[in-house]
């Protein structure tokens, strides 16, 4: 069973993938946890307060299931290509994880404390651990290059297909 604190993290979650940040209100995010206002407050201590550990949490669950994705797949030879549509696919999904990634401070988000850089420095870091090459030069270059290709899609999504003649 979820603390009350994740149960509110997740209500959070809904909540803005529903509704602009600023018309999020504290007590319907208490209501959908299924705790008490003041619970919610003296968790978070206010509205800020949330949207900080929001977006922590997001950014900390996406990192996490960046780790287990290379886990599994640490022997393939395409694991960073494999990485870099898995970024693309988890940041589409999760509007707080594509403002984090592409630096966007949207006034229907709440904001985020870490910059695209430092996240593109902790994937990097995780995707050299996790696949190995430790101080190797190369391998440390071809992550920072995928997970950057990752980051360039979603800031310029590729141009939709132009529709076949005659179709």
């Amino acid at each position: 069973m979820p603390t009350a604190r994740e149960s509110l993290l997740n209500a959070a979650a809904q909540a803005v993938e529903r509704r602009p940040w600023p018309v999020v209100r504290m007590i319907e995010v208490a209501a959908a946890a299924g705790v008490s206002r003041q619970t919610l407050y003296n968790e978070f201590g206010d509205k800020a307060g949330l949207g900080s550990a929001l977006a922590e949490h997001r950014t900390a669950v996406f990192l996490d299931g960046f780790q287990t994705f290379l886990r599994a797949r640490r022997h393939d030879p395409a694991a960073l290509s494999a990485a870099t549509g898995w970024i693309v696919r988890a940041a589409l999904a999760d509007r707080v994880v594509h403002a984090a990634l592409t630096g966007c401070r949207c006034a229907g988000l709440p904001p985020h404390a870490r910059a695209p850089g430092q996240l593109v420095g902790e994937l990097c870091a995780c995707a050299v651990r996790t696949l190995g090459g430790g101080a190797d030069l190369d391998t440390a270059r071809a992550c920072e290059t995928a997970v950057r290709l990752a980051i360039s899609h979603l800031v310029a999504p590729p141009a939709a297909a132009p529709a076949a003649a005659g179709a």
